[in-house]
């Protein structure tokens, strides 16, 4: 039995989408979403880790060093390490747009030196051996983005570099999610692009998650690079998927087990991006454990230590039952058995 990648949850399902405004469900607090994690079990199996989201209302980002310890005492508490974190860096939160001016910028990269103090914080307190920081472009949609797209991806790239530097000086590695909805990352050549431009791969790489990099291969935000029609054969998909991880998978440094059904789907003040689904749905169309063994190829070579389920927007009814996450862990231990590795040797 493989013993690696440790197997992490997302807290940020129970925030994402969420909130008080029309047709939005509540946010789940961090301690509902903790218990939902811990009493997964398969054959003794469980959970071993989180995924955790810099923001309120799971986290204050102004809290204090005592309070983050308070924190990391709560996770402790249900006997799990955490993992990689999401830095706030979208505009209403700490940061703003990778892409905007000095002031935005200035937003965005304070947003990584805030997630930075808090990783060392649960480092020094013993709960976080592993992980990344997770950013994104933090521009919604690519119509502004498409008005002068040289200039727009150099500005991104500038701010990644500057944002890398700040994580290489705190021992830490940025991982930039790939979605259609975030511009300059919206496709697999446009990600490629600005992951080439950085050039820091010690500090800077991508977060590879099962649902949003299919969408990728349909090309839903840039038509131009399009892999696949939505009709492809089975034999299309896995040819054209090993182009897309052959290239991406390289500087793939964090990994997302996720389903999608082929549609996009947005909550909230969350634009439009690969729907999630259940690692069951009768629509999905990923074979996760297949499709995942395109990523994990020589992972640990890579630095990943853990792979974490991404249910973003899932409906609270769905968060709420038990067999979600059942179903769930024992779909992450089959991408184990037939992916990972023990600490003695490499993936």
């Amino acid at each position: 039995m493989n013993q690696l990648p440790k197997l992490h949850n997302a807290m940020w399902p129970g925030l994402v989408g969420k909130g008080d405004g029309p047709d939005q469900e509540p946010p789940i607090s961090l301690q509902r979403m903790l218990e939902l994690t811990a009493a997964a079990n398969v054959n003794g199996q469980k959970f071993e880790g989180i995924d955790y989201f810099l923001f309120l209302p799971h986290t204050d980002p102004n809290a204090s060093d005592a309070q983050i310890r308070s924190i990391a005492d709560q996770i402790a508490s249900y006997g799990f390490s955490v993992g990689s974190l999401v830095a706030p860096v979208w505009p209403g939160t700490v940061g703003d747009s990778a892409m905007g001016d000095d002031d935005q910028q200035n937003k965005f990269l304070s947003a990584v030196e805030m997630a930075c103090r808090i990783a060392r914080i649960f480092e020094d307190h013993g709960i976080r051996k592993y992980g990344v920081i997770r950013v994104d472009s933090a521009e919604f949609g690519v119509e502004k983005w498409r008005s002068n797209t040289k200039a727009n991806t150099a500005r991104i790239v500038d701010t990644f570099k500057k944002a890398a530097k700040i994580a290489q000086d705190n021992g830490q590695r940025l991982a930039a999610e790939g979605e259609i909805c975030w511009a300059g990352m919206h496709s697999w050549r446009d990600m490629l692009d600005v992951l080439e431009g950085v050039g820091m791969p010690d500090a800077l790489g991508f977060q590879a998650d099962l649902a949003h990099t299919y969408l990728y291969l349909l090309g839903y935000n840039a038509p131009e690079y399009a892999l696949l029609h939505e009709n492809h054969s089975h034999e299309e998909f896995y040819e054209k998927y090993k182009i897309m991880t052959d290239k991406l998978r390289p500087w793939t440094i964090d990994f997302h087990v996720a389903q999608n059904d082929g549609h996009v789907h947005g909550a909230g003040s969350h634009d439009k991006t690969g729907k999630h689904c259940r690692a069951d749905d009768p629509n999905g169309k990923l074979d996760i454990v297949k499709c995942s063994g395109y990523w994990l190829q020589d992972a640990a070579s890579r630095g990943i230590k853990h792979i974490c389920w991404d249910g973003c927007m899932f409906p609270n009814k769905t968060l709420e039952d038990p067999n979600t996450w059942n179903t769930i862990l024992s779909t992450m231990i089959a991408v184990r058995e037939a992916h990972g590795w023990n600490s003695s040797t490499k993936a």
